[in-house]
């Protein structure tokens, strides 16, 4: 691993309570393989969905995993998906967005219009983020994703398991506790492959045009849409009812 890690991994109490934290999480993915069959993660590649993987790699084989293509994804983000692939020998689907759709959005806002307002953001990620999670969740009854309370203040009320009213099932996510540390940790002394981003200062990776680096002291997603307002920055793959209840 290249990244020097702020905590030391071989600490005794770290390391209890990460052994405690994924004893949980396993439970949970077989509860959720057992009781919730058909269902998925719906991996974005970055560090939480790294952990999941490599948990379901281990812990529950036969569930599914998928990824979104939007189109704009940065070049070490493709690369760690066919690594992944070769790493665990499994094949993660990836879903893209629909053609006309795409090609509509492009000729109405331009290549970039998302710097141009929030509206026209949202416009993108609906196009190739949100409607291709719909496409991908049909038929699954319930979906994981890696989702944390720490993330943003958006998420500060996620709960371990909640109903998605969009898509009409239920969503996991089994690392909503876990601290940045345990998340890295977990990488280390499982050497799970992650994002190369990660240790060029990208906690949160997105497309590249919406992503960049963070300084240190900088929330972990203030490089996600950073040219806009930090209270509300979601896509729309995980509706911000949360946010209304964090205040």
């Amino acid at each position: 691993m290249k990244r020097d890690l702020p905590f030391d991994v071989d600490d005794a109490e770290l390391q209890a309570v990460l052994a405690r934290r994924v004893a949980a999480a396993v439970e949970l993915l077989w509860d959720i393989a057992r009781e919730f069959e058909p269902a998925a993660l719906a991996s974005s590649l970055g560090a939480e969905d790294m952990v999941l993987t490599d948990l379901i790699a281990k812990h529950a084989p036969t569930m599914a995993i998928f990824t979104l293509d939007t189109g704009r994804l940065h070049a070490e983000t493709h690369r760690l998906l066919q690594q992944v692939t070769d790493h665990y020998d499994l094949r993660i689907r990836v879903v893209y967005p629909e053609r006309e759709a795409l090609e509509r959005l492009v000729a109405e806002h331009g290549i970039n219009g998302f710097f141009s307002s929030v509206a026209n953001r949202k416009a993108c990620c609906d196009v190739r983020k949100v409607e291709p999670l719909r496409r991908a969740l049909a038929g699954k009854r319930a979906w994981i994703t890696g989702l944390r309370r720490a993330q943003s203040p958006t998420r500060a009320r996620l709960p371990l398991q909640e109903h998605d009213p969009v898509n009409g099932l239920e969503k996991f996510n089994p690392l909503s506790d876990w601290r940045e540390q345990d998340v890295w940790a977990y990488l280390h002394v499982f050497g799970v492959p992650y994002n190369a981003l990660h240790d060029r200062g990208f906690p949160s990776i997105g497309c590249e045009p919406c992503t960049r680096a963070v300084t240190p002291g900088e929330d972990i997603r203030a490089g996600r849409w950073w040219w806009e307002e930090p209270g509300g920055k979601e896509c729309g793959l995980h509706p911000a009812k949360r946010a209304q209840a964090a205040g």
